[in-house]
């Protein structure tokens, strides 16, 4: 396909062409035309002065044919041209150039006809005798001897006009092809100019199309090319500014879909999948590039979500169904199957799939069952202990001063157990939902230490236990002290509870390469079996429950101690090895 400045080229060259041919054509039509109108009045004069000076006789036609012969060919000598003169019936008289007994009968040549019918005739034709353009001319004369109507031709070659013709359009034909090409070059030129700016524009309509938006027309001119330019500059700015809109909140989305909690997948109308968030891809298993584009039922790993979302395309209405996963992990998910209808709520476009994983929510309304259920295991004890002593008492063991003793002395252990007991579950309370703020202060974590320990050095000394700390001097460590005491008293008093006498614990302090505080509590007890290890920070969850009734404890220390650690950002874990003993691992960092 021609290009446009070809096209242009081509239309312009081409008008330019037709416009000097048709002027050139024009011209020698003119040019021929004067010429046969100046022969044909020159033509006319000279008959009217041979009709007037020419003796005109009377006589047979025989007579008349040799006196007419001999005048005509005396006046073709003196005017160059045939002289023809005919009767009215057509009869030739006289010819200078043939003889005009073997001429045929002229009347109804068309010259002779408008002579006799106008007063003048004229015509230009090939001649049958002389075989070449003859211009004829002819007007009626009257012989005055006779009084008989004559018709007088005088005929001229157009060999002449002919040939100033063909030099003409020799010359026009010349300075056509000149012209030509002089036009050739100014309409490229003109197409160049006209057309530049126009692919400049191309150019960066396409760079627009391309999404470059920064691309601009260089306008130099005012007119209707350089209007253009400025609509195409101002169309690239709207565009430009608009798609940064998009791209903003494309950002927005996919930053909000990124980082939300839930799985968010949307398909169309048949089916197909759009968008996958990266929650999405965690809960089903499944890379979005693997899915993006392609159609739900190929998640083929969870034929139930398959069958639902199926069923929300079926009655396009909300759907809520809780259904459990066992790819790639076992889950319990919440879905909202939600169908998506354009702007104005009449056509359907496909739905939204929203995949909440419920199973921290599920297992910690299990906890708070489980919870409530051992709170009140664990109040009932003590309660049924003091309600049945009491009631004893009230009997009449009362009057038994040393059985009245022994019961009211277990029936104030049983209440301060109690009260250990609701102080405990308090204390947890509150520190599970934070609402123990911490005060944070620089702790030497040596002399801290040394000051918990003499807190239970009575326990350990009735007990013949060794408490050994191994510390670094001047390390310090930020952190709430009396929660940090309340953790170490915990760890320490059951080190000391579960190590039979003659024991030793072992209290050891290091910094670690990440610069947290380490610090290592170890016994020589009775150890915790490796089945039980996971579950020991639970609540109320014991390990011996006997021995942990008998020595006051409620359960709930290991739980507070493991909170705790979890506010101060640090971390906790266990060792243990049964009969040999166990070792606590806390790691604290330095500074929060």
């Amino acid at each position: 396909m021609l290009s446009f400045r070809a096209r242009l080229t081509t239309i312009i060259i081409s008008m330019v062409a037709l416009s000097v041919i048709a002027s050139g054509l024009l011209m020698l039509k003119t040019f021929e035309e004067n010429h046969i109108n100046v022969l044909e009045d020159t033509l006319e004069r000279e008959m009217r002065l041979i009709a007037a000076q020419m003796d005109w006789v009377a006589g047979s036609n025989e007579e008349l044919i040799d006196y007419y012969t001999e005048r005509a060919i005396k006046l073709q000598e003196l005017t160059d041209t045939r002289v023809t003169i005919i009767k009215s019936d057509g009869t030739v008289l006289a010819d200078s150039n043939y003889n005009p007994r073997e001429m045929d009968n002229h009347g109804h040549r068309e010259e002779i006809i408008g002579a006799l019918e106008q007063g003048l005739g004229k015509s230009t034709r090939s001649s049958d005798t002389l075989h070449q353009n003859m211009l004829y001319v002819a007007i009626p004369v009257t012989n005055t001897a006779s009084d008989e109507t004559y018709v007088l031709r005088l005929a001229i070659s157009l060999a002449e006009v002919e040939q100033s013709i063909s030099s003409l359009t020799v010359v026009l034909v010349v300075g056509l092809l000149i012209l030509f090409v002089v036009a050739a070059l100014i309409s490229y030129r003109i197409a160049l100019g006209l057309t530049k700016p126009l692919e400049k524009i191309t150019q960066v309509a396409k760079r627009i199309k391309n999404m470059d938006y920064r691309a601009r027309v260089e306008v130099k001119k005012n007119d209707e090319i350089g209007e253009l330019g400025n609509a195409i500059n101002a169309m690239a700015d709207s565009l430009q500014i608009q798609m940064t809109r998009i791209r903003e909140n494309e950002n927005h989305l996919q930053s909000v879909l990124s980082n939300m909690i839930n799985g968010v997948v949307m398909m169309d109308s048949q089916g197909s999948i759009l968008i996958m968030n990266d929650r999405a891809e965690q809960i089903l298993g499944i890379s979005a590039s693997k899915l993006i584009g392609r159609h739900y039922r190929e998640i083929k790993q969870q034929y139930e979500l398959s069958q639902l979302i199926m069923e929300g395309f079926e009655t396009r209405k909300h759907i809520h169904e809780e259904i459990t996963f066992y790819y790639p992990e076992e889950r319990l998910l919440e879905l909202n199957l939600v169908p998506i209808y354009q702007t104005h709520g009449t056509e359907f476009s496909g739905i939204l799939l929203v995949l909440q994983d419920v199973s921290a929510i599920r297992r910690l309304e299990r906890m708070r069952s489980e919870f409530v259920a051992n709170v009140s295991h664990e109040l009932k004890t003590p309660i049924a202990a003091v309600k049945g002593f009491a009631e004893t008492l009230l009997g009449g063991a009362v009057k038994d001063e040393e059985t009245a003793k022994a019961f009211l002395e277990i029936i104030y252990d049983e209440s301060e157990r109690l009260n250990r007991l609701i102080g405990d579950i308090l204390e947890l309370s509150k520190i599970e939902s934070r609402r123990v703020p911490l005060i944070l202060s620089p702790v030497n974590i040596a002399q801290f230490m040394v000051n918990t320990i003499a807190i239970l050095e009575v326990s350990a000394h009735r007990k013949h236990i060794n408490v050994n700390l191994s510390a670094p001097e001047e390390l310090y460590m930020e952190a709430d002290e009396d929660r940090l005491r309340q953790i170490f008293v915990n760890l320490l008093s059951n080190a000391i509870s579960y190590t039979p006498e003659g024991g030793k614990v072992e209290v050891r302090i290091s910094l670690t390469e990440q610069e947290q505080v380490r610090i290592e509590i170890s016994d020589t007890g009775i150890g915790i079996p490796e089945k039980d290890l996971p579950r020991i920070f639970e609540r109320f969850y014991r390990v011996d429950k006997a021995r942990s009734r008998s020595s006051g404890g409620t359960g709930l220390g290991l739980s507070i101690v493991k909170h705790l650690v979890e506010l101060h950002k640090g971390t906790i874990t266990v060792q243990s090895v049964v009969g040999k003993g166990t070792t606590f691992i806390l790691e604290l960092p330095i500074m929060h």
